[in-house]
């Protein structure tokens, strides 16, 4: 058990040094300098990695799913949001590869981060609206479905029972 999480600690450590580095690098040669195409990709990255996986996450619900693979799926959300979250370390880490990452994209990216940021904070609520009008049609669809059964019991007990009364005391339409 030791020996797993010295490992873990040094991959962590692995990846914290490198990671941050290569994501800059990588943001900062799409941008290449220019403002609007910072600011397009930061909104692009910020709203597609954090809509996809607060959609896949809200998956872990479902009620076939067993737990190992509700761990999984949870996993493949934290993947879909890779992106955010290394843009994330990015602005607000404090080792070199942080710093150095964040001096790469003032530089080579302007405007990216604030973008993302923005685009992030839409896609979340982009989520929860489509996932509160998913739930909302869901339970009007059920509700539907309830009427129309206690429509047709109401409609049936009307045909069986009182088809004798009801011819007696139907109504006449006014004549003319």
């Amino acid at each position: 058990m030791l020996v797993l999480v010295v490992a873990a600690l040094v991959v962590y450590g692995l990846l914290a040094a490198a990671l941050p580095r290569w994501w800059a690098q990588r943001v900062g040669n799409q941008v290449d300098g220019r403002m609007t195409v910072g600011i397009f990709w930061g909104v692009f990255y910020g709203f597609i990695f954090s809509f996809l996986p607060v959609l896949v996450v809200w998956q872990v619900r479902r009620p076939f799913l067993k737990w190992p693979w509700k761990v999984g799926v949870f996993l493949v959300a934290l993947l879909l949001a890779a992106p955010n979250w290394l843009t994330l370390a990015i602005s607000l880490g404090d080792n070199s590869a942080s710093d150095a990452g964040w001096i790469t994209l003032v530089n080579e990216a302007p405007g990216f981060q604030w973008a993302t940021f923005f685009g992030a904070l839409v896609g979340v609520l982009a989520s929860f609206a489509l996932i509160a009008t998913i739930t909302a049609a869901r339970r009007r669809k059920s509700k539907v479905s309830e009427l129309r059964g206690q429509l047709a019991e109401r409609d049936a007990a009307t045909r069986a029972g009182t088809a004798e009364s009801s011819v007696e005391h139907r109504e006449e339409p006014p004549h003319a």
